[in-house]
């Protein structure tokens, strides 16, 4: 067994070398490069990327003055995206509302419009679906029709959405639904597809977009993902709250997604969900093999994740490419992986040049997971006897897709480096599985301090090395290393 030999990306140092540097003084190595429009700018240094909005004076547009009721039962989707509207054609500024409640379905912020909810605003969601329309969008992986977010950047330039103010989605309706059909389809051989039939609504949807920025706002309940980040650049996600199991637990509802985009910076925020709490994404099999947008030149820095899937999760989508990431002072407090890199045999792409570094971790499942085989009941779609291929719905058709030939699926880890980690009170320190086609290759792990409850297993790697590591395991057993060559295990 050979850790797979194929062509290797710049490293993220490398890039921003040859693209950003432009030396500011001759004792600080501070590149800056002022590449985006409209009064923004990327400012990048040896340790972070920071996206600049310089402001330029603001006209208020008071959603109330267009219709908008603050009272908590009327829908004000429509009179909401009046004043979104009549702000964008004034050339922007900022759309506010008066103390209150807002009930609203999907509304659809415009290029130069700042959506501010203020600190004593609150946002509900309607809990009618039919609030939401459907669009041309992504979902986990493929290209599909879907319902809108309940506020949507698609397609547009500078625009934000801000305030100290509270988004609750109240999305239990469609965590209802979810589990219902979920009830049905698994004991008719379809719990491939029932996540794609099962429309939830998301909370905020970036797509298609540039120069964005969230922040400050606290987001409640999502009904299934809450911030999504697709098909966009030079995105900035600062200080956001989100709060998905106050109503309960719903399911898939992630933090924060970053989908087939570049250039984006998170940082500062709070995630409690029940899924994935920041997640990297890029397309799933067939279809996003053929969309072929990788994720990369992502910064998640100074951030918090209480329960969730995991800390910081790359894939299962990763068929158009995961690189040039750095993930650092973290903390994760009860998530169910630290670090979890996962894929499947049919999703192909490369995962690379990926930097988590300074973390804390205290009561997680595994600190450190890598699966190239993930969860196959979801991942492998396989039509049951009884239905007709020709007759099924579009999204189906798309998920039955086999790529050919099948070594297309294949999916690459690679270049992973991580360093100083602290973990406490943990389950296990490493579980991680490469294929027999596609080692764990080339990942590096320094001064690291764990303590759990077992080592865990590494198996089908290669060219592994881990130094000034502190391992304390509570069963005494030995870390279990199969199938693997090259392995610099301290």
């Amino acid at each position: 067994m050979q850790p797979r030999n194929l062509p290797k990306m710049p490293r993220l140092s490398d890039q921003l070398i040859s693209k950003l540097k432009q030396p500011k003084t001759s004792t600080e190595r501070f590149f800056v490069r002022d590449t985006l429009l409209n009064g923004f700018s990327i400012r990048v240094s040896s340790k972070s990327i920071t996206f600049v909005l310089h402001k330029q004076p603001e006209t208020i547009f008071h959603a109330n003055e267009y219709g908008a009721v603050n009272d908590g039962k009327t829908l004000s989707s429509p009179f909401i995206q009046k004043a979104i509207d009549a702000c964008a054609k004034n050339g922007g500024g900022v759309v506010g509302f008066k103390p209150g409640v807002y009930q609203t379905g999907s509304i659809f912020v415009k290029t130069g419009v700042t959506l501010n909810i203020d600190k004593n605003v609150l946002i509900l969601g309607s809990t009618d679906f039919k609030d939401y329309p459907e669009i041309d969008t992504r979902i986990a992986g493929i290209e599909m029709r879907w319902p809108a977010a309940l506020i949507n950047i698609i397609g547009q330039k500078n625009a934000q959405i801000t305030g100290k103010g509270i988004i609750n989605a109240r999305g239990k309706f469609c965590w209802d639904k979810y589990w219902a059909m979920r009830k049905e389809y698994e004991p008719k051989g379809l719990r491939w597809i029932v996540d794609y039939d099962a429309k939830r609504v998301r909370t905020i949807l970036v797509q298609n977009s540039e120069n964005i920025g969230v922040s400050n706002i606290t987001l409640k309940n999502a009904g299934f993902w809450t911030v999504q980040l697709l098909y966009s650049t030079k995105i900035t996600v600062d200080g956001i709250v989100v709060k998905n199991n106050e109503d309960g637990k719903g399911p898939s509802t992630d933090g924060i997604d970053v989908d087939s985009s570049t250039w984006v910076l998170i940082q500062n925020c709070d995630i409690d969900c029940n899924d994935d709490d920041f997640c990297l994404k890029s397309g799933r099999d067939w279809d996003g093999l053929r969309v072929n947008k990788p994720t990369e030149y992502v910064v998640i820095r100074n951030c918090i994740a209480r329960k969730g899937g995991g800390l910081l999760t790359l894939g299962s989508e990763t068929s158009g490419g995961i690189r040039h990431v750095l993930a650092k002072n973290l903390q994760g407090f009860g998530t169910g992986n630290g670090l979890h890199i996962k894929s499947a045999v049919t999703r192909g792409g490369i995962v690379e040049d990926i930097w988590f570094k300074d973390i804390q971790l205290d009561s997680v499942g595994n600190v450190f997971q890598f699966n190239m085989n993930w969860n196959p009941s979801y991942s492998y779609s396989a039509l049951p006897a009884g239905y007709d291929s020709a007759t099924v719905p579009a999204h189906w058709k798309t998920l039955l897709h086999k790529n050919e030939p099948a070594s297309l699926g294949i999916p690459v880890f690679r270049d992973i480096h991580v360093s100083g980690v602290v973990a406490n009170h943990s389950r296990k320190f490493v579980t991680a599985t490469g294929l027999k086609e596609s080692a764990l290759s080339g990942f590096y792990f320094d001064n690291m301090q764990i303590n759990v409850a077992t080592p865990g297993e590494i198996k089908f790697a290669g060219n592994w090395k881990m130094t000034n590591l502190k391992l304390i395991a509570a069963d005494s057993k030995k870390l279990l290393v199969e199938n693997s060559q090259n392995m610099k295990l301290e």
